[in-house]
């Protein structure tokens, strides 16, 4: 379980929440299913991947990647597999070769979303897995090369494969990683519209239904039944009600919906393992001239940051416009409360937040191909909280939304 969906978990109030409620879910007839010919990523697109990483580990030095199952895994195999004291991994070599070491029981069913050509290596109980992967790379050369590791694999695998190639330099693979998923292709951008499409549809779908009352759960149930319905799968729905909105991650107390309170909701869904997340926040009943004025801070601050993501401008540039227009407003400063806590956006492709950010002091350069969320909330604890969150790629002629933000209060969902 992502931390994004514990947190929605929380918010919704509590494991049994999850479930939806039947009379609030039924209602999704006549819902279209918009991921119906919604087109996978296929074996020459994975080759394509792993000829860019080979092209990456040559200018990096590096003779092998050892990648651990999640998303990396899937996006260079499409092996879908889990952590767990057993370790399934994949290891690339420079030269274009690939090896997935996996328990000798677990090999057909890792074989099942094995997605290129590779060899499987297995190992028994008693045996080390990390050796079987160091002989591999030894007969290649490799023995006493330059290692690279996924950012995300586990210590116990890192010390592992350093005493199973003792004479071999273990270094951070994420030069190569990062270099090959930060820059979406065409097929992975229109899986993300996708979902981005279905969320939205969702969201007009949920809006119309909700009433005095409601809880979080009702609302999420709501939300993922839409989801489901128009062909994504759920990702998280995390609803925050009242001052809860003033929490970026919500609170633990009760909440319900009530006349002239802040309901922000975001939500995001998956469309082949490729994510949305889009936050939209509303009032239910009148607004006040306070909670439109913030609002409409907030919504400028999306057109702020959308404007200084331009092409070769480090990403983290976007965070200190947004940041200086606010600090003219009188919110902050930095990261000061009332005002903006996090950064102004995050990376996303299959996972919800990956590499880079849109934070102070990311220096990696804006360039085609890279995704980001657009999301610098104002929160004032005690009170409540605006989040607007709409996600945009980096095109050869700049910035481009996968979802339109919303033109007023009034109208959250246009």
């Amino acid at each position: 379980m992502q931390r994004r969906q514990f947190l929605g978990i929380t918010a919704l109030g509590g494991l049994a929440a999850t479930w939806p409620a039947p009379v609030l879910a039924a209602d999704t007839a006549g819902l279209p299913n918009l991921a119906a010919k919604a087109v996978p990523i296929g074996r020459d697109e994975r080759m394509a991947r792993i000829a860019k990483a080979k092209a990456l580990m040559a200018a990096n030095d590096i003779g092998a990647l050892l990648i651990e199952p999640g998303s990396s895994l899937v996006y260079f195999t499409g092996v879908e597999w889990w952590r767990s004291e057993r370790l399934t991994a994949a290891v690339l070599t420079r030269e274009g070769e690939v090896a997935i070491v996996t328990p000798f029981f677990e090999e057909p069913s890792v074989r099942e979303s094995l997605g290129i050509e590779a060899a499987v290596l297995t190992w028994n109980e008693d045996a080390n897995p990390l050796a079987a992967a160091a002989a591999w790379l030894g007969k290649r050369g490799l023995a006493k090369g330059r290692i690279g590791v996924e950012e995300t694999v586990r210590y116990f695998a890192v010390d592992g494969l350093e005493k199973a190639m003792p004479e071999a330099t273990v270094v951070n693979g994420a030069p190569v990683v990062r270099g090959c998923r930060m820059h979406k292709s065409p097929a992975e951008i229109a899986l993300m519209q996708l979902a981005a499409d279905i969320t939205l549809a969702a969201y007009r779908h949920t809006a119309p239904r909700i009433e005095a009352g409601m809880a979080p759960a009702d609302i999420g149930a709501i939300m993922r039944a839409a989801t489901v319905a128009l062909g994504g799968r759920s990702e998280f729905e995390l609803i925050l009600l009242g001052e809860a909105s003033a929490y970026p991650h919500g609170s633990g107390k009760p909440q319900a919906v009530r006349e002239g309170e802040v309901v922000l909701m975001d939500c995001g869904a998956t469309v082949h393992g490729y994510q949305s997340d889009i936050s939209r926040s509303f009032v239910f009943g009148k607004a006040t001239p306070r909670q439109r004025q913030v609002w409409d801070q907030m919504r400028k601050g999306q057109d702020v940051a959308f404007a200084a993501a331009k092409l070769g401008t480090p990403a983290g540039a976007v965070d200190d416009a947004v940041r200086t227009y606010y600090e003219s407003l009188g919110w902050g400063p930095g990261y000061k409360l009332p005002g903006t806590s996090h950064r102004t956006g995050h990376g996303i492709g299959l996972d919800g937040h990956e590499p880079v950010n849109l934070v102070r002091g990311e220096t990696t350069r804006l360039a085609p191909g890279m995704c980001f969320s657009n999301e610098p909330g104002i929160y004032i604890p005690g009170e409540f909280g605006i989040r607007l969150e709409d996600c945009f790629t980096m095109t050869d002629s700049g910035p481009k939304w996968f979802s339109e933000p919303p033109p007023s209060i009034d109208k959250p969902f246009d």
